[in-house]
């Protein structure tokens, strides 16, 4: 199953796509989408979709693992955010991608096994999952692949 998890924003866009088969994960690509900060929001979210469409296009992925929406105390970046994962939503539904959303503590519970690790064990868990040399940077790449691997945990039924 070839997995694309993405850690959403509107300056940044983390993504990660792992291919899990057999209880192992293989990398096969991470990175970030980055927006300029002095475009106009629609711009950016342009650039995400137009993005987005192009990994999807490039990479194939089967599904899509992506964090679960929360607000905190600053709404309108909330809301920013909640847009942005609008066009990135789009661009998986006009390739009938099927959107799988995990919560923070769930993420946390499927890399490092306890729901209030912090962020640095759970980065560098992922790295330690992936057999990768560093932890993937920027952190919103890390994060994202640390969806996909929630998502390859939660999805199979011996895990």
């Amino acid at each position: 199953m070839r997995i694309l998890g993405i850690d959403p924003g509107y300056a940044t866009v983390g993504f990660g796509i792992l291919d899990y088969q057999g209880m192992r994960f293989q990398t096969v690509e991470y990175g970030a989408i980055l927006t300029e900060a002095h475009t106009d929001f629609s711009g950016r979210l342009a650039q995400i979709y137009e993005d987005m469409c192009f990994l999807l296009e490039k990479y194939r992925p089967q599904v899509l693992s992506v964090e679960k929406l929360y607000f905190n105390t600053n709404k309108t970046t909330g809301i920013m955010v909640a847009e942005a994962r609008g066009v990135i939503l789009l661009a998986c539904a006009q390739k009938n991608i099927p959107v799988f959303e995990y919560t923070p503590l769930q993420v946390k519970s499927a890399v490092v096994g306890y729901g209030k690790a912090e962020k640095m064990q759970v980065m560098d868990m992922t790295r330690r999952i992936l057999r990768l040399a560093e932890i993937p940077k920027p952190d919103d790449a890390a994060d994202a692949l640390a969806l996909a691997i929630c998502h390859g945990h939660c999805a199979n039924p011996d895990y």
